[in-house]
């Protein structure tokens, strides 16, 4: 009895606190509340084995609600998507890199204090709320060992056939707006890791494009820009970039990539691969942590395959998003990253688009051969606050500053390359997340651009609106050749 109040004041009172935080109208049908309510136990009971305290346990299970509600409170208004479960694998990043979650480090008063805080009153709880152990020495370590035991099992169940079977009839395919409001953060949470955990690792749909009638380019860049979409739809001025790309590229428009503001992870691996995030299942909430890099038809596999050097150029950390190891899995020969930025100018906290510009000209003068360079910048990186740049503390002119900044370093490309055999994609990885532009507000999508060099053409640039996915399969056409596709099956291309 001493264990049941406890935990039904808990159940209750954190489906209570989640309904009312929660935008859509909650199920009460039995099985969708009887998911809802078992994940809240579950966690209090992984709370209840540190301590055998009910009382603490499940105030613990509240406190996690609570903390749960606010995180997913603000990632709905910045991001306009409640939590996954692969935020959870993002977790570690944040202590590493604190500037990049509209977070202070750990050691920061603001962190610190909350947390010290909280631990201390846990601490004096422990000590005032007596166990509820079963009386004498055999009983209380058997029960501390089997509680533990049992929830271990209840994970392996989870992994046999008929638990995954279960799960698949509640959570056919990724809903997470309806499921959500049906069984809550947690158990939404824990029912996808479960789902993706159990997807069998298909190969992908691996049916060959039609080959262009010659060689692929000599120079392929293709560029992700931080958060870039052009200016002028957030009322700026106009970028000059904007205007040779209407004037001078080969095709560019508008482009449909799968976030607002974050999960450029996302947007990469779709330009990347050619697949869409629907292929990826439940997985496609974080591509990378799904597969791991682990795909035979990338651009840069293909590129490789076809003869080409293929190098990654990104001036932030080799661990975030793990990267590097990613990025080898993807088909990358050399890796051109944070250290090699060292000396490099900042414009604000990140290094500048310009230096990485000029790093890639660099790479192309330096070839020996054919050569793909794919980049993902970050001097446009939020967040934007006051004292990121001087004299400007407004995140929109912040925005308009660095996105001035990309602008010229793309001009900076155009003219590098344009006396080379070469292709030049950009685009945007996503639109920033502003305080002004949130989530529903305007046209979410980015902007691209394609240039051709070297070759005669009589055609006027036209405007062709994509997916990001139908995009990274069209520079599959740049450096493709007939001798790699016919010596070599794996190269296959999935259709966009």
């Amino acid at each position: 009895m001493s264990v049941i109040l406890p935990l039904v004041v808990a159940l209750a009172g954190s489906f209570a606190i989640e309904a009312a935080a929660t935008p859509r109208r909650v199920s009460v049908r039995p099985g969708d509340v009887a998911i809802r309510l078992g994940s809240y136990a579950l966690i209090a009971a992984f709370w209840f084995v540190f301590s055998w305290r009910p009382w603490l346990a499940c105030l613990s299970i509240v406190a996690t609600i609570v903390v749960t509600v606010l995180i997913n409170r603000l990632k709905r208004r910045v991001l306009g998507e409640p939590l996954v479960f692969s935020d959870l694998a993002l977790l570690r990043q944040v202590p590493r890199h604190p500037e990049l979650y509209y977070t202070t480090p750990l050691t920061h008063p603001r962190t610190a204090g909350p947390l010290l805080l909280g631990f201390a009153a846990a601490a004096f709880w422990y000590t005032v709320e007596p166990a509820a152990l079963p009386h004498g020495l055999g009983p209380s370590l058997a029960a501390i060992v089997a509680l533990p035991l049992a929830l271990l099992a209840l994970g392996f169940a989870a992994r046999t056939r008929p638990g995954r079977a279960a799960i698949a009839a509640r959570f056919p395919v990724p809903d997470l707006e309806a499921d959500v409001a049906r069984y809550g953060v947690l158990a939404t949470m824990l029912a996808y890791w479960a789902r993706r955990d159990a997807e069998a690792a298909a190969p992908p749909s691996a049916e060959p494009l039609s080959l262009p009638p010659d060689r692929g380019d000599a120079v392929v860049v293709v560029v992700q820009l931080e958060s870039f979409m052009d200016p002028a739809r957030l009322g700026g001025a106009p970028l000059p970039m904007m205007e040779r790309v209407r004037s001078e590229a080969a095709q560019y428009g508008r482009l449909t990539v799968p976030t607002h503001g974050a999960y450029t992870m996302r947007s990469e691996h779709a330009a990347l691969t050619g697949r869409e995030g629907a292929s990826l299942g439940f997985g496609g909430f974080d591509p990378y942590l799904s597969s791991g890099g682990r795909e035979p038809t990338s651009l840069a596999r293909l590129a490789r395959a076809a003869g080409y050097e293929t190098v990654f150029v990104h001036p932030y950390h080799r661990d975030f998003f793990d990267r590097a190891g990613v990025m080898k899995e993807l088909g990358f020969d050399r890796l051109i990253m944070h250290e090699d930025f060292a000396d490099a100018p900042r414009v604000g906290p990140y290094v500048g688009d310009a230096a990485v510009a000029e790093r890639i000209l660099a790479e192309v003068r330096g070839r020996r051969g054919p050569i793909l360079v794919f980049c993902a910048t970050m001097e446009n990186h939020g967040p934007w606050k006051p004292g990121r740049l001087p004299g400007i503390d407004d995140p929109l002119e912040q925005y308009f500053h660095h996105v001035g900044n990309a602008g010229r370093a793309v001009e900076a490309l155009v003219d590098g390359l344009s006396a080379d055999e070469a292709t030049l994609c950009v685009f945007g990885d996503h639109a920033p997340s502003l305080p002004c532009y949130r989530p529903g507000d305007g046209d979410p999508r980015t902007d691209y651009a394609l240039f051709r060099f070297g070759r005669p053409s009589t055609d006027a640039p036209r405007r062709v609106d994509l997916r990001i996915a139908a995009l990274g399969c069209r520079l599959r056409d740049a450096v493709r050749s007939e001798t790699a596709s016919a010596s070599d099956p794996s190269v296959a291309v999935p259709r966009s």
